[in-house]
């Protein structure tokens, strides 16, 4: 059978591998959404949000001329095209810079400990809201993880297959990172942070200026590592 060949086994391994580290910065945005809503809710926005996430990602597989043909550019600028593509980067990379702000903002303002919950009235209004946001952000993440994946292999059931996993292993992520911030609040301004230079990569790469993820990660977990060693610190002392 075609579908136990080495090959693609080793593809669907190797596509996994990279749809969850493409999927990095959706956990840490996934974690911190659902952080505003309710305890009670939170575990059911995340799975409804990832679930519309899946269900968005399959969806621009089987559309693969139309994802495809969004890279053409609609017009230029001097050298330089702009494509449908261009402007879903600038708006996704405007979201996160926005949304991380105003989080940072409010973390300093109020402080980190400051528990507001009790204020949310509209609850059903605040999951749906963080629902959409998680779609939103995660049609945008999507278009790279497609791409690569349409670059490795053309076999659509591999990727969908890869898809999967990936979101799944990214559920059960998503849950623990989430109570990692809630035990640790000072790692939200870390996690903040990355959101924020995440947000500024993708607005970079909007206007053709492309940015390695590799420096990203880097200074993420040499950041974490240090925070890591201060919180041990305060908890000796």
């Amino acid at each position: 059978m075609d579908f136990l060949t080495y090959n693609v086994f080793f593809s669907l391994i190797t596509l996994t591998f990279l749809e969850i580290i493409l999927g990095i910065d959706n956990l840490i945005f996934i974690a911190l959404v659902v952080a505003k809503l309710p305890i009670k809710i939170r575990k059911t926005a995340r799975r409804i949000g990832l679930a519309l996430a899946l269900i968005i990602r399959i969806a621009m597989l089987l559309a693969l001329s139309w994802v495809m043909n969004l890279t053409t550019p609609l017009f230029y600028l001097g050298e330089i095209g702009f494509s449908f593509k261009n402007f879903l980067l600038i708006f996704g990379g405007l979201f996160l810079i926005v949304k991380s702000s105003w989080e940072i903002g409010n973390d300093i303002a109020f402080g980190l400990h400051q528990h507001k919950e009790e204020k949310q009235i509209h609850v059903g209004q605040n999951m749906v809201g963080a629902i959409l946001q998680i779609a939103l952000i995660d049609f945008i993440f999507s278009f790279d993880s497609i791409i690569t994946a349409i670059g490795m292999t053309t076999n659509v059931p591999i990727i969908v297959t890869a898809i999967v996993i990936s979101m799944l292993l990214m559920l059960f992520a998503s849950e623990i990172i989430h109570h990692f911030l809630q035990k640790y609040p000072s790692l939200k301004i870390v996690a903040l942070a990355f959101i924020f230079i995440v947000g500024a990569i993708l607005l970079a790469d909007g206007f053709h200026i492309h940015i390695s993820k590799g420096y990203l990660y880097f200074a993420l977990f040499f950041t974490l590592t240090v925070e890591s060693l201060n919180i041990v610190a305060r908890k000796r002392h």
